[in-house]
């Protein structure tokens, strides 16, 4: 098979590859670039292989940066893009199913490819466009195949974190895992327990924020993936329930977490409890529990001013997504109404603060002070008070003298 036009992003990084082939090496784009380039989707990263050895690269050319370079890569900087070039390499065993004992670097293309974890990503792309496949890869990608290169179980003993991105591919493309592939991931779920935190969570969020999350969580659970992962042991039952919504599409993981923790969890503690499990940021964190807070307000219709301003819109329009899956959606129209309607949008906004009180009205700094301040700013926000300074000390005092 071969291109008539490539993409801008190829176009590009041409130099790139020019420079090593008049060197008298090698060098291809490979992996995800060439899949999505293929399925008609937008491209992201320029991966490059090479039969180069880093060494040969940073002679090839002047400016590089070595950010993997004992396995082989190297970036090259060019007018401002940086293209990662890999050197073609075999890997020895796996130990720890995570990382290969050592690494080899070689000068034939087949060798590299064959490492690599499925046939969709195997694929190679040449400066005439023409496409390398040596495993299948483009016969899968026309029968939307997810499907392992050779054999699934020598793939998953080298990397577990494959078999979260076989069901994550499934999610992402929409595709169907091949069965063979399908058990060897059942059979090899338990080492999953061998991978970093970190490393599966990017893949469920991949999966969750896929074309089809259903078919990825379909995959998660029938190969018992999700018992090895953290605190999602007793959690069938909630991914049964996702399964049976009938929309489930998310705008990002602050969205699909929100809707995860809703289902499974009761209040904050569980929540932090979960997300910190899975290694989230304290900022995913909090914006998880502002949504989890404002959608149950959402269910049962019941929030006011002082909701929209202390939790945001944000907060407000992601939960409302999440409760359009759940059948109880609300007008966000009218939610944004309301909170452009707010007297103030921040603390900073009102027209008291605690030196006005220390230095007008003689309050001493200390827990009152603040409590007299919240309580401002709640009648401000509530329409209970103007946001005018001799309004907002004459009511501090009344505050404080009660």
């Amino acid at each position: 098979m071969k291109l008539i036009k490539l993409p801008l992003e190829f176009q590009k990084a041409r130099i790139i590859l020019e420079k090593i082939r008049n060197a008298g090496f090698e060098a291809y784009f490979v992996g995800g670039s060439v899949r999505d380039t293929l399925l008609g989707l937008p491209l992201h990263d320029v991966d490059i292989a090479t039969s180069a050895y880093p060494a040969e690269i940073k002679q090839i050319f002047r400016k590089t940066v070595d950010t993997g370079i004992e396995h082989g890569t190297v970036t090259v900087l060019d007018h401002g893009d940086g293209y990662e070039v890999t050197t073609f390499r075999t890997e020895s065993t796996y130990q720890d199913y995570r990382r290969p004992d050592s690494v080899q670097f070689v000068r034939s293309l087949k060798d590299d490819l064959k490492r690599r974890d499925l046939t969709i990503n195997a694929l190679a792309l040449s400066l005439n466009g023409e496409i390398i496949d040596l495993f299948g890869g483009l016969e899968d990608l026309k029968k939307g195949l997810i499907k392992a290169v050779g054999n699934p179980n020598e793939r998953y003993h080298e990397d577990a974190l494959r078999m979260m991105r076989t069901v994550r591919f499934a999610s992402q493309l929409d595709f169907e895992i091949e069965t063979t592939t399908l058990e060897a991931v059942t059979n090899n779920a338990h080492l999953l327990e061998k991978i970093a935190v970190e490393r599966i969570n990017v893949e469920w969020t991949k999966l969750l924020l896929g074309k089809n999350p259903k078919k990825g969580i379909v995959g998660f659970l029938d190969t018992r993936l999700f018992v090895y992962c953290p605190l999602f042991n007793t959690m069938e039952q909630v991914l049964k329930t996702m399964l049976s919504l009938e929309q489930l599409h998310f705008s990002d993981d602050v969205a699909a977490w929100t809707l995860f923790c809703y289902l499974a969890l009761n209040d904050h503690k569980q929540i932090r409890k979960l997300l910190k499990a899975w290694k989230c940021s304290n900022e995913l964190i909090a914006n998880v529990q502002s949504c989890f807070s404002a959608l149950e307000l959402l269910k049962t219709n019941q929030f006011n001013a002082w909701n929209l301003y202390t939790l945001g819109l944000p907060a407000f329009e992601t939960a409302n997504l999440v409760a359009n899956m759940l059948g109880f959606a609300r007008d966000i129209a009218a939610i944004q109404s309301n909170y452009e309607s707010l007297p103030i949008k921040n603390k900073k906004e009102l027209a008291v603060n605690g030196g006005n009180l220390i230095k007008d009205l003689q309050f001493t700094p200390g827990p009152l002070l603040g409590k007299v301040l919240t309580e401002i700013e709640k009648q401000v926000v509530c329409g209970e008070l103007k946001n005018e300074l001799p309004s907002l000390e004459e009511a501090a005092l009344k505050i404080k003298n009660n």
